[in-house]
């Protein structure tokens, strides 16, 4: 019996906890994201800061001005909500203020979403 499964299983077992890939550095990919969101402790910037973002509900983040969409949007941030988000936030939440077109290569928004997992 051959056992066959997405891309997606490695990320899921990312984010259950099982394992976490070592990040010496954020990814490549990670640089559209650093144009606007700081990831260390403490730090603001022109967006939300990212550390502690999975598992965070959205618009929760003390300190910065959510739009009233994403206030109201009841989201929590898990591997699939974030997948979506990433993809297109316009498209996820009607009037959010994210400026951000998305991000179609499906690989890319899983390294993004594996690397954004081990900011606790």
């Amino acid at each position: 019996m051959t056992l066959r499964h997405s891309g997606a299983l490695p990320l899921c077992i990312v984010l259950m906890g099982v394992t976490q890939p070592a990040f010496a550095q954020p990814p490549a990919d990670f640089a559209i994201c650093a144009a606007c969101h700081a990831t260390q402790p403490g730090k603001s910037s022109f967006g939300p800061n990212l550390r502690g973002v999975v598992g965070r509900k959205a618009a929760t983040l003390p300190g910065y001005a959510y739009s009233d969409a994403l206030k109201a949007s009841g989201i929590t941030w898990n591997a699939r909500t974030l997948d979506t988000w990433l993809t297109g936030p316009q498209a996820m939440v009607k009037g959010t203020r994210m400026p951000f077109a998305g991000l179609a290569d499906p690989v890319r928004r899983q390294r993004l979403i594996a690397y954004l997992a081990t900011l606790r």
